[in-house]
């Protein structure tokens, strides 16, 4: 059992910070948020309905993006966003070069990212952050072989996207330095200790 009795609920212009140990579960809640797990009790609910029942919708509405790159060497970056893109909405060749260069990226589009750095290859997938995303953002580790710079772009495009009425779940080992108004955190390692002592 990773947890039990956890009741939370995120609305537009809120941040979710989820923190814990090693092994406490982190992953696993953003999975079983994105529909990629299943709960063994209890229901994870989007617009107040059983996510179960709205796959659909669900896509149209989330951009998941895990604690690996989650792209392909042999395309380049711009084939990658192209392909990702594809899967919801299509993105043309001029928004994928706009948003490469967001991530500091321009000069990079057509090298097969096999070639590329961790942190460049990091870099392509967080570009999918800055085409015509989904409100709700749920991202696992993306601040990971990241420089310093980019860290900072990063935090403040997620800071603007709750800005601006949309939502972000995310783990990082990162400690926040800009944060919106609807920042909270949940730390499942406290939870656990709290659900072990009713239990006493």
């Amino acid at each position: 059992m990773l947890f039990e009795r956890l009741d939370l609920r995120l609305g537009a212009g809120e941040m979710l910070q989820v923190v814990g140990p090693n092994g406490s579960g982190k992953t696993s809640l953003l999975r079983l948020l994105c529909g990629l797990m299943q709960p063994t009790d209890g229901e994870v609910r989007l617009n107040g309905k059983p996510l179960e029942h709205q796959r659909g919708e669900l896509a149209r509405s989330l951009l998941w993006i895990g604690h690996a790159a989650g792209i392909k060497g042999l395309l380049t970056a711009e084939e990658n966003l192209a392909w990702l893109c594809a899967l919801h909405q299509p993105a043309d060749k001029a928004s994928i070069w706009r948003a490469l260069e967001a991530v500091g990226l321009r000069g990079f589009e057509d090298v097969p990212c096999h070639t590329l750095s961790a942190g460049q290859q990091r870099r392509v997938a967080l570009a999918r952050l800055y085409l015509d995303a989904p409100p709700l953002w749920i991202l696992d580790e993306p601040f990971t072989a990241l420089d310093k710079q980019g860290v900072a772009q990063l935090e403040e495009h997620l800071a603007q996207h709750c800005e601006k009425g949309g939502l972000v779940v995310l783990t990082t080992h990162h400690t926040l330095t800009r944060m919106p108004k609807g920042y909270r955190d949940l730390d499942l390692g406290q939870h656990a200790r709290a659900m072990a002592g009713e239990g006493a």
